[in-house]
C-alpha cells in the first residue's frame, strides 16, 4: 500500500493486560483558498495523543483525489496505528524548498473509532507552511479546538447516481463536488471521485456511482454541484442526479439538463436544484442579483478575485466567486456599483452575506461600501449589507474577509422623495413581527423612537402576540433616520425575540423592512437601533463605538451603584444606554479603566456625553475623563475630560452631568506594520492595448522618496506579470515610461498597471482610465503615472509651460531636436523632446510638458544631439511655470553655447 511504517500493541504474557488496538485514523487534510495554495512537495504528519505519538507518517496516496494539495482540496488518507488516547496535537510539514513549493494549510480533521465512540477531532491551522511566506516556516505543530463525539445512529448513507450527457467533453482533472441541503442542516462537501484508483468518471453518456456518508440532514429540500475553475476546464454538461437513501430507501431525483461551465449558458460552474416531492411544494430557484458598492477613496479598488456567500432563513448559497459584471468595464473600481447573478435555490429571508478576496498587502484590498441584493432582476425591493470599511490586510480591521449582518430591505426606486412634514397626506403602517407569546404572558412593553431630521416621535407599544400593527402619522418629526427600540419596560419571564419592523407610508407609497433580529431578555434594559431606508439613498453605517470610563486614581474615587450613558453628536443622540443589568449594580474601581460597547447609527461627530449615576450608599465617584473609539475606519478617538466628583445625591435621584468634547484623534491609517523588509523587488502587471505589430523599446523608472530605479525594459504589455528591482528609494511616488526608440503614430491604451512588493506584499495601484502611453497621437517621449495609496492623494498631474529664449548672437538658431530634464523637490521628469522643431535666433519657443508634480523646481538639464549642418544653439535662458498660472515662475539662466565646436565644445548644460 505504499507505506513503510506500521505499529503493533506491546503487551508481555506474564503481565494481565488487554493489548490497545490499533486503529485506523481518518485524517482529512483541507488546502486552503488562497493564490498559490497548492503543493507538489512531499507532506509528512505525526500524530500526538495522550498515550504518545504515530510517528512521522508520508502522506502518500490520497483516498478521493487522483492529485493531492490542490487549491481548495480536502483530501482523505488512512493511517494506522495503537490507539493514542485522546488526540491533543499534529505535527505536520513538507520537504519543498525554493518559491512555489509552498503550502496554504487550511485545516486537517481526524476521524477515528474506538469501541462504540465515533470520533472527529479538528486541528485549525490556516497558515502557510512556505520559507516565502508567513514566518517562513514549513512545520507547524496545530492544537486541537473542537472533538465531535459521533453518533453512528444519526448517520445517512446515500447512493448518488449522476448521468452525464452525451455532448459533454472528455473530462479533464477537476474537483466536483455536491452538497446535500435538509431541514436540519447540511453536508459537507462531498467529493465526486471514483473509487477505484485509475477509474475516469463524467465521460460523455456516463452513469457514474457514489457512496457518500453524512448527518441526519431532516427533510431534503435541495442540492448544489460544483465543479472546481481549473485552467482549460472545457465544461460538464451534467443531465441529471439520483439519491438514494440506503437504511430509509428514501429517493430523489433531480433533473438538471445544465452546463456547468465558464464558457456556456450561464457561464457557472456551481449549480442548485430543488427536489420534487410530491407531498411538497418545489422551492423556486431565483437568480440574485448581488450589487457590490465600492467606495469613493483612494485607493479603494481591487484586481483581487472576489467572492460571497449569501445566507438565508432557508440555507446558503456556498462560496461563489463573482466572475462577470452586469455592468461595463473592470470589476471593482472606485465608486463603482457592480452586480453579479448568482442562480440559488431560494433562501427566503436574507440574514446576513460573507464576503472576501484573495489578495493579501497593504493596498490589494478593497474599500466595500455596501452590498446589495434583489431576487431577480424584476424585483422592486432589495436587501441591504452595509460595511463602510477596508477589507485590506493592513488596513481597517485587518481582514479579507468579513460578515455583514443585513440592517433590511428596501425599494429599488422611490416614486417620490420620502419627506414627511405638516403638510403630507397620510399614515405610516408598521407591522411588528416576532417570537410568539403564550397565552399566560403578559403583554412585552416596548418603546419604538422615530428619529427625523426635525424631531422624534416616541410610541409605546404592548406586544401580545406574534405579529402586530400600528399606524401613526409620525407629524412634525421631518425625515425620518432611524428607528430605535427600548425595553423591556415590564417584567418578563422568557426572551421575545424582534424579527422585523415593516413600515409603509399610505400617501408616498415609501417602504422599507427594518431587521432588527435582537432578543429582549428578562431583567435587561436593551436599546436597539437601525437606519431608515430609502430607495437611491445610503443608508447611515451602524458604528460600534467602544466607550472607556476612566475612575481617578484619588482616595475614595470608587463607587458602587446605577449609571446610563448617552452621546450626542451632530446628527442626533444614541439615547440612554444602561451601564448595570437592571437589578444590579455597577462598581467603578479606583484607579480604573470599565471598556463598554455600544452599537448606534452613525451620530456624526460627537459634541458631548451625559453620564447618569446613582448610588445607595451615597457613594461619590471621581470621574477623570470619557474616551470614545468609533470601532470603524477611520478609526477616530473622542476625549471628554471631567476630572471631577459626581456628587452625592438623594437614593431616588440621579445625579447627571455633560461632559463636552476636548479632542478628537484619528489613529494611524496603517493599522498593521509589515512584517518583513522590503528587498526592493516588485512583480509588475501592465495590460495596454492598441499596441503596434513592432512592439516599441519601452523603458520604465520608478520614483521614491529617496531616489529613483535605473531605467529596466518593460518586458510585456498583455498582463503577464515580469519582476522590477529598484532598490532602496523609500515609498513609490510615481512611475515613469520612457519611449527608447522612433516616436510612434499613436498612442499605447493603457488599461491596468499594477506593483506588488514580494517582501511585504504591498501592492500599489494607478488611475489608468483614459490614459494613452506617450499621448494620444503618439508624439509624446514620456508618459508619468503618481503612485494611488489607500486614502492618501496621489501626486497631482501638472501641465507645465516651457519656454525656450533662443539668444540673438550670429547663428544662434538652431535644427537640431532639443532635450530636456526637470528636476524638482519630488524627483525628475526624465528626458523629454521639446515638440518645437526649430530654435530660430532671438525666438521664444514655448512647449508644454505634461507630468506628476515636481514640487519646487531647482534645475534643468538641456541638451541637443549635435546632428545636422548648424546644429550649434545659443541659449539664452529657459522659463518653466504651470499652465494657467501666472505666478510661480522658475527662470534659468544659459547664456551659453551648445556646440561641439564652440567654446567648451559642450552640447549639454545643467542650468539651475
Amino acid at each position: 500500500d505504499g507505506k513503510a511504517f506500521e505499529s503493533c500493541a506491546n503487551y508481555k504474557d506474564n503481565l494481565k493486560l488487554f493489548p490497545l488496538p490499533v486503529l485506523l485514523y481518518e485524517v482529512h487534510v483541507y488546502t486552503g483558498t488562497k493564490l498559490g495554495a497548492e503543493t507538489d512537495s512531499n507532506v509528512y504528519i505525526n500524530l500526538i495523543g495522550t498515550r504518545g505519538d504515530a510517528g512521522k507518517r508520508k502522506l502518500h496516496r490520497s483516498e478521493n483525489n487522483n492529485v493531492k494539495f490542490r487549491h481548495g482540496q480536502m483530501d482523505i488518507f488512512c493511517i494506522k496505528a495503537v490507539s493514542l488516547g485522546d488526540l491533543e496535537k499534529v505535527l505536520i510539514s513538507h520537504d519543498g524548498a525554493g518559491p512555489g513549493n509552498g503550502w496554504f494549510l487550511d485545516k486537517i480533521v481526524i476521524k477515528h473509532k474506538e469501541g462504540t465512540e465515533a470520533q472527529e477531532v479538528v486541528f485549525p491551522c490556516n497558515r502557510w507552511l512556505d520559507e516565502y511566506q508567513d514566518d517562513g516556516k514549513t512545520e507547524r505543530e496545530l492544537t486541537a479546538n473542537s472533538k465531535y463525539f459521533v453518533n453512528e445512529n444519526s448517520s445517512q448513507q446515500w447512493r448518488v447516481q449522476v448521468k452525464t450527457d452525451g455532448d459533454s467533453p472528455e473530462p479533464q482533472e477537476c474537483k466536483r463536488a455536491l452538497v446535500i441541503y435538509g431541514s436540519k442542516g447540511k453536508s459537507d462537501e462531498l467529493l465526486l471521485s471514483p473509487q477505484t484508483p485509475g477509474y475516469v468518471c463524467f465521460l460523455p453518456r456516463a452513469t457514474d456511482e457514489f457512496i457518500v456518508e453524512t448527518g441526519d440532514l431532516g427533510d431534503v429540500y435541495k442540492i448544489r454541484v460544483s465543479c472546481d475553475d481549473m485552467p482549460g476546464f472545457e465544461g460538464w454538461h451534467l443531465k441529471s442526479f439520483h439519491l438514494e437513501e440506503l437504511h430509509t430507501k428514501q429517493e430523489l431525483n433531480f433533473d438538471c439538463k445544465c452546463w456547468l461551465s465558464l464558457n456556456r449558458e450561464d457561464k457557472e460552474l456551481v449549480k442548485e436544484f430543488p427536489a420534487v416531492n410530491e407531498d411538497q411544494k418545489t422551492l423556486p430557484v431565483y437568480k440574485y442579483v448581488v450589487s457590490v458598492h465600492i467606495g469613493d477613496r483612494w485607493g479603494a479598488e481591487t484586481f483581487a478575485n472576489v467572492y460571497i456567500t449569501l445566507y438565508g432563513k432557508r440555507g446558503d448559497t456556498g462560496v461563489r466567486k463573482l466572475h462577470t459584471s452586469l455592468a461595463k468595464g473592470r470589476k471593482f473600481q472606485r465608486n463603482k456599483v457592480d452586480s453579479f447573478l448568482v442562480e440559488a435555490v431560494s433562501l427566503s429571508h436574507l440574514q446576513k452575506v460573507v464576503i472576501g478576496h484573495d489578495r493579501e498587502g497593504y493596498g490589494a484590498g478593497m474599500y466595500l461600501k455596501m452590498v446589495t441584493v434583489k431576487e431577480s432582476q424584476d424585483s422592486d425591493k432589495e436587501w441591504v449589507f452595509p460595511w463602510w470599511n477596508w477589507l485590506d490586510t493592513h488596513l481597517g480591521l485587518c481582514e479579507t474577509v468579513c460578515e455583514i449582518v443585513t440592517v433590511g430591505r428596501r425599494l429599488i426606486s422611490s416614486p417620490k422623495l420620502p419627506e414627511i412634514n405638516m403638510k403630507s397626506s397620510g399614515l405610516w403602517t408598521m407591522d411588528i413581527t416576532g417570537s410568539d407569546l403564550s397565552n399566560e404572558e403578559d403583554p412585552i412593553c416596548l418603546s419604538f423612537i422615530f428619529y427625523g431630521n426635525l424631531s422624534r416621535k416616541k410610541l409605546p407599544l404592548q406586544v401580545t402576540g406574534k405579529a402586530i400593527q400600528i399606524k401613526d402619522e409620525l407629524a412634525d418629526i421631518g425625515s425620518i433616520y432611524k428607528v430605535q427600540v427600548t425595553g423591556p419596560h415590564s417584567e418578563l419571564k422568557q426572551p421575545w425575540h424582534l424579527d422585523l419592523l415593516h413600515m409603509k407610508h399610505t400617501g408616498t407609497k415609501e417602504e422599507m423592512d427594518l431587521a432588527f433580529d435582537c432578543w429582549f431578555n428578562p431583567n435587561e434594559d436593551k436599546c436597539v437601533e437601525l437606519p431608515a431606508l430609502y430607495a437611491d439613498q445610503e443608508p447611515l453605517p451602524v458604528m460600534e463605538y467602544e466607550i472607556h470610563l476612566h475612575t481617578g486614581d484619588l482616595k475614595k474615587a470608587d463607587a458602587t451603584g446605577e449609571a446610563y450613558f448617552c452621546m450626542q453628536g451632530e446628527k442626533s443622540h444614541s439615547g440612554k444606554r444602561w451601564l448595570n443589568s437592571r437589578n444590579s449594580l455597577i462598581t467603578f474601581s479606583r484607579g480604573q479603566v470599565h471598556v463598554f460597547k455600544i452599537k448606534a447609527v452613525y451620530l456624526g461627530k460627537l459634541n458631548q456625553v451625559l453620564v447618569g449615576f446613582k448610588s445607595l450608599k451615597k457613594d461619590e465617584w471621581f470621574l477623570e475623563k470619557i474616551v470614545i473609539k468609533e470601532v470603524l475606519y477611520p478609526f477616530s478617538a473622542h476625549v471628554f475630560i471631567h476630572n471631577d466628583w459626581i456628587n452625592k445625591c438623594s437614593k431616588k435621584d440621579f445625579v447627571e452631568v455633560a461632559i463636552p468634547l476636548k479632542e478628537t484623534s484619528v489613529t494611524s491609517l496603517l493599522r498593521k506594520k509589515f512584517d518583513t523588509k522590503s528587498r526592493g523587488q516588485w512583480q509588475t502587471w501592465l495590460y495596454c492595448t492598441q499596441v503596434p505589430e513592432d512592439v516599441p523599446d519601452i523603458q520604465i523608472v520608478v520614483f521614491g522618496r529617496k531616489g529613483k530605479s535605473p531605467a529596466q525594459k518593460v518586458q510585456n504589455l498583455n498582463d503577464k506579470p515580469f519582476l522590477l528591482t529598484v532598490g532602496d528609494i523609500g515609498d513609490i511616488t510615481k512611475v515613469s515610461f520612457v519611449l527608447s526608440g522612433p516616436r510612434l503614430g499613436r498612442g499605447i491604451k493603457l488599461r491596468k498597471l499594477r506593483l506588488k512588493d514580494l517582501d511585504t506584499k504591498q501592492e500599489l495601484g494607478f488611475h489608468t482610465e483614459a490614459r494613452c502611453l506617450f499621448g494620444e497621437d503618439g508624439s509624446e517621449t514620456v508618459t508619468e503615472l503618481a503612485v494611488v495609496r489607500p486614502d492618501k492623494p496621489p501626486l497631482r498631474g501638472v501641465l507645465y509651460s516651457i519656454s525656450v529664449h533662443t539668444g540673438t548672437l550670429p547663428a544662434s538658431g538652431t535644427d537640431a531636436d532639443i532635450f530636456i530634464t526637470v528636476f524638482g523637490e519630488q524627483g525628475d521628469s526624465c528626458k523629454r523632446r521639446l515638440r518645437h522643431s526649430n530654435f530660430e535666433r532671438g525666438q521664444v519657443c514655448t512647449s508644454e510638458m505634461r507630468a506628476v508634480d515636481l514640487g519646487q523646481l531647482s534645475k534643468v538639464l538641456v541638451e541637443h544631439h549635435n546632428v545636422g549642418y548648424g546644429a550649434g544653439w545659443y541659449l539664452d535662458q529657459i522659463v518653466i511655470h504651470e499652465s494657467g498660472k501666472t505666478d510661480g515662475q522658475y527662470a534659468f539662466l544659459c547664456q551659453q553655447w551648445l556646440d561641439s565646436g564652440v567654446g567648451d565644445a559642450q552640447t549639454e548644460r545643467m542650468l539651475k
